[in-house]
Formats: structure tokens, sequence, C-alpha cells
């Protein structure tokens, strides 16, 4: 069964960056479609970030320019960069496969505030 651990997240100002990293358990990672989610207080998930398995990315349109999404196959891990976090930015951040098809990890709690 897969196992997904988010880390990486923190309270930062507005302006600030942090980069989160998602190491997934299991054999098949390379072949996986990846993505990055985010849910707010009182909202649903959303995905923010996806990647293909063959490094292609795609990115919802409030985080385009400010959050990067990379892979590295040999540690089954995905990662996010995100530069100049904005408020609306504090969420707990999820990744799972795209779409998701494995059992959500416990997230990384993103806050951005002053």
């Amino acid at each position: 069964q897969v196992q997904l651990v988010e880390s990486g997240g923190g309270l930062v100002q507005p302006g600030g960056s942090l980069r989160l990293s998602c190491v997934a358990s299991g054999s098949g990672f390379s072949s996986w479609n990846m993505g990055w989610y985010r849910q707010a207080p009182g909202k649903q998930r959303q995905m923010v970030a996806r990647i293909t398995f063959s490094d292609n990315t795609n990115y919802a349109d409030a985080v385009k320019g400010r959050f990067t999404i990379s892979r590295d196959n040999a540690k089954n891990t995905v990662n996010l960069q995100i530069v100049n976090l904005k408020p609306e930015d504090t969420a707990v951040y999820y990744c799972n496969r795209f779409p998701p098809l494995t059992a959500w990890g416990q997230g990384t709690q993103v806050t951005v505030s002053s």
C-alpha cells in the first residue's frame, strides 16, 4: 500500500519562500503522474500543481509563476518550491497521484502571516 509523507511547511511572512517535499513509498513512482493539492479552512481541497511521469508540469492560475513542482524518481520524491507567498496560500498541503488514487497523507501546514 502506498504511503505519502509530506514535510516542509511552516509559518512564513508574506513574500517568503518554502520548499515542500513528499516521499512516496511503494514501487512504480516513476510511472505516476503526481500532484500537489491544498485545502484551506472551510474550502475544498484543490490541485495547485501537477507533474507527469515525463516531467510535464501544469499549475493552477492562482499559483503560476510562484510555485514550481519537480520530482526525483530515484528518491520517490515530489517537491514544491514556493516563492512570494501570500496570505491566501495558507492551507494544508498534500501530495498525491494525479488524479488522486492513493490514500491521503497527513499533509503539511503552510501559514502565511505577518
